[in-house]
């Protein structure tokens, strides 16, 4: 697949928070290492790079509350954050979408002229779907490596419940069937980024 060669990487909440057993069983050991792996190839490319961290305003019951060590990247993205050659962006949201966050992330985008977005982080079903489907409604090229995301099993109405990788299916399907987004595999991503540089 082609890769933009200002195509913008958005990492969304990898955050320590997501590590705690408030979640429950989650799944895709590998996002870590992929998610790595691609932020290191956006820098080095000098490609724009959005971290998004969510700041739940839940109080004391969410262990992504502003103000506690869960709220806080993952070490292996703080270590990141302004590594590279390109734009780089911080925004922090209370919601779902990370284009209903401070800054704009859509108006930031729009400056640099990126068209195409990669959506990575945590959680599938929930922030990284939302942020997709919001994002392929404002007309991005949306791409979605499923590999480099991960989320938890969780229960619902009527009784139901359905594991991390049931849900993860669940959102690559109704995403890429319904053409929010380009559900791919970090290798393919890889494989267009490289090429795409000149």
């Amino acid at each position: 697949m082609e890769i933009a060669e200002n195509a913008a990487l958005v990492v969304i909440d990898v955050q320590k928070g997501f590590e705690e057993e408030f979640w429950g069983k989650r799944n895709n050991p590998a996002a870590e290492g992929n998610i790595a792996a691609l932020i290191d190839l956006w820098q080095e490319t000098g490609r724009p790079v959005a971290f998004v961290r969510h700041d739940s305003l839940e109080g004391s019951r969410s262990p992504l509350r502003a103000g506690y060590v869960g709220n806080e990247f993952k070490d292996f993205v703080e270590e990141r954050r302004g590594k590279g050659s390109g734009p780089e962006l911080l925004v922090t949201k209370s919601v779902n979408s990370a284009f209903y966050g401070e800054p704009s992330l859509d108006g930031w985008l729009t400056g640099l002229d990126v068209a195409q977005i990669m959506i990575v982080g945590i959680q599938t079903n929930m922030c990284n779907e939302t942020t997709a489907r919001m994002g392929g409604n404002l007309g991005y090229d949306v791409v979605f490596p499923l590999d480099a995301m991960h989320t938890f099993d969780l229960e619902g109405p009527f009784g139901w419940s359905r594991s991390a990788d049931e849900l993860s299916q669940a959102t690559a399907v109704s995403l890429h069937g319904g053409r929010f987004a380009k559900v791919v595999s970090t290798e393919d991503v890889v494989k267009g980024a490289s090429a795409g540089v000149r």
